[in-house]
């Protein structure tokens, strides 16, 4: 067996962890591979076996793995402590670095994940306008919060009518309650999206919106539909809040730069902890005062124990430092280039299949166009079997590992031998693939 090994410490993984893993994206049939380096854009499991990364631990690592300059930075850290019971010039340095960098971020917070920033970014607004109510788009992926997860894999048999779509559960047994309180929209369509927000006007406290969403197709919010929810929100005593946890990376000062109308807060994570677990919610003054505890009345009382830890914030700032305009438009280049590479090769090969994204990101899809909506985005289990053939094949035969939606995420690392690699295996995989791909089109 080639990965003897890893088969072993799975054996004694499932004794001890639910399902043998502690994230259910890592866990693979029949069992998931360890790691035992990575360097760059190469990661190599304990058996010996070296990938090409493009999945970069779910788009966190912008300078792929153990980058030198990240490394020694953080090591002189570590001699000097790893947390304290106090506040730290490191964080300041890193505060002033992404206040300076995006238009809108006036104050910024750290926390400890992306999912804790979009927690507590959706609290902050309940605090600073007295509502209960959330709007997200249907489909899209905000972390594992309870009120941010509603309708993240909402399907044919329930989700509902376009015009008014279901709150769908993610977790069984999430209490009727919470899906009262969240709104869901059909994402980049304005009139559905603005008559549905009109029936709970009085009550919704904030628009939560990805504005490149990955599980909803990695296909970029229109401006128009960026304006129109952001006057709604002005008109309704409302607030708009970004999750550019995934996409801050798609631009120097994040998604939101190319948008006229800015969000009132937005949610941040991955790229910005220099691989480390970093969250952080930043905006406007008067909104994030709610967590002020000089205020006579704190509307939030909040704290991490590792928020903020010297780590993170030294690592985070080596990586946003590295990420200046120069690298993000030459990274940006280097994925455009890539996805013609794959556009020749899906033409080659004569094959039903398309591409999305924005930035270093993209999506690939296993039908002739690129969906626009999260509804003809979705994939039904015949496609998922495909897909799961096309992603083992270029994880075992051609090396290669992506994420599991068939994405790639970039980072300084990866050069044009590796897009290269890239597009060798993926006409490989096509080719071997052709009839079980079209096969699933009538289907979809």
């Amino acid at each position: 067996m080639e990965n003897k090994k890893s088969a072993e410490l799975y054996q004694k993984a499932i004794e001890l962890l639910p399902g043998g893993v502690s994230r259910n994206t890592v866990f693979r049939k029949p069992f998931p591979d360890y790691a035992a380096k990575a360097s760059g854009c190469y990661i190599t499991d304990i058996d010996g076996v070296e990938r090409i990364d493009f999945s970069n631990n779910m788009a966190s690592l912008i300078h792929g793995h153990a980058h030198p300059e990240i490394v020694e930075g953080v090591i002189e850290q570590l001699k000097k402590g790893t947390a304290y019971t106090l506040a730290s010039e490191a964080e300041l340095k890193f505060a002033e670095l992404l206040v300076n960098r995006v238009e809108s971020f006036e104050k910024i917070r750290f926390v400890n994940s992306g999912t804790e920033a979009v927690m507590i970014m959706i609290k902050a607004a309940r605090a600073y306008t007295g509502k209960p109510k959330i709007a997200k788009a249907e489909g899209a992926y905000h972390g594992t919060y309870d009120f941010a997860e509603v309708s993240q894999h909402a399907n044919p048999s329930n989700w509902g009518d376009i015009d008014c779509p279901n709150s769908v559960p993610l977790v069984f047994g999430t209490p009727k309650g919470v899906l009262d309180d969240v709104i869901i929209f059909p994402f980049n369509d304005i009139e559905r999206t603005l008559r549905i927000l009109d029936k709970h006007k009085d009550e919704i406290a904030c628009v939560l919106l990805d504005p490149v969403p990955h599980r909803v197709g990695l296909m970029r919010a229109t401006e128009e539909f960026i304006e129109a929810v952001y006057k709604w929100t002005r008109e309704n005593n409302s607030l708009l809040i970004f999750d550019e946890v995934l996409c801050f990376r798609v631009g120097y000062g994040g998604a939101q730069e190319i948008y006229k109308y800015k969000p009132d807060l937005t949610a941040l994570g991955k790229i910005i902890g220099g691989g480390f677990p970093v969250g952080a919610i930043a905006g406007r003054a008067d909104v994030l005062k709610v967590m002020d505890p000089r205020e006579p009345k704190l509307l939030f009382p909040h704290s991490g124990t590792f928020s903020a830890n010297p780590i993170t914030m030294t690592a985070g700032y080596i990586a946003m430092k590295l990420f200046d305009k120069e690298a993000v438009d030459r990274l940006n280049a280097l994925t455009s280039k890539a996805k013609e590479q794959i556009k020749e090769v899906i033409k080659i090969c004569d094959v039903p299949v398309s591409i999305s994204g924005a930035g270093s990101m993209f999506r690939i899809h296993l039908k002739p166009n690129p969906p626009t909506t999260y509804r003809e985005t979705y994939q039904c289990p015949e496609t998922l079997k495909v897909l799961v053939q096309l992603l083992d094949h270029l994880y075992y035969k051609e090396k290669i590992l992506m994420i599991n939606t068939f994405s790639c995420m970039f980072s300084t690392a990866i050069t044009q031998k590796e897009v290269d690699r890239l597009s060798d295996g993926l006409m490989n995989a096509f080719k071997l693939y052709k009839k079980e791909i079209e096969s699933i089109q009538q289907i979809n």
